[in-house]
């Protein structure tokens, strides 16, 4: 498995978790930024691909 599908699906899972769970906003700011630096090593793994 890759290392950013790995980090999509915990992101994906934090997101849930904070959001089911009001008391832990937490999570939900932490799955947001899993979400975003997964997206960006994405996009990175992929431009560096094409060279």
């Amino acid at each position: 498995m890759n290392l950013w599908l790995i980090l999509i699906i915990v992101g994906v899972i934090m997101l849930i978790l904070g959001i089911a769970v009001e008391a832990a906003k937490v999570l939900l700011w932490i799955g947001i930024i899993v979400l975003v630096v997964s997206l960006i090593m994405t996009f990175v793994s992929r431009s560096r691909n094409k060279v």
